[in-house]
């Protein structure tokens, strides 16, 4: 099992995958905003920030995952990130459902350095303060299903680096 694991995440059908889903969403959120016009918060911003961070870190691993220390540090990075996109989901559910106190205002909170908001305003700009996300199905917001997918998502990356870790080819090193 731990050999089928290992092989699942130093595959590129298993990075290119992850890209895809990232683009996806990224997709979605953009049909939601221009089409549909749900403007984006703050904390839909964040999001979107870390989504792109595993499509770019997708994108990466595709060209070092044939190195095993190279392509460990992408499963930790990926861990991170997707640690990452859960509190930001979560925090997105708790400020829709009126549990979680704080501002979530007009701004994105990026240090000039790293202007998304400014570099790729049509992506990366926040529109309205937080409140509500969109219902996707009947009953169920684009929040919810945030939170349901980033847990899964860490539970994947979480088995994937540990399976790389302690598998087979940490043995031959």
């Amino acid at each position: 099992m731990l050999s089928k694991l290992e092989t699942i995440g130093s595959s590129a059908w298993y990075w290119l995958a992850m890209v895809v889903l990232g683009l996806s969403m990224e997709g979605l959120a953009l049909t939601y905003q221009y089409v549909l016009e749900y403007l984006p918060c703050v904390l839909c911003i964040h999001v979107r920030i870390w989504v792109s961070g595993f499509i770019l870190l997708g994108l990466l691993a595709l060209f070092v995952r044939r190195s095993w220390p190279l392509l460990v540090m992408a499963h930790v990075l990926n861990t991170v990130i997707m640690v990452g996109l859960l509190e930001r989901a979560w925090m997105l559910l708790g400020t829709e459902r009126g549990t979680v106190e704080g501002s979530c205002g007009m701004d994105s909170g990026l240090p000039g350095w790293f202007a998304l908001d400014v570099w790729f305003p049509k992506l990366f700009k926040v529109w309205e303060p937080c409140g509500y996300t969109p219902e996707l199905l009947p009953g169920i917001t684009m929040a919810e299903v945030l939170v349901v997918f980033s847990a899964g998502m860490l539970l994947v990356s979480v088995t994937l680096t540990l399976a790389t870790l302690f598998g087979r080819k940490t043995v031959q090193l």
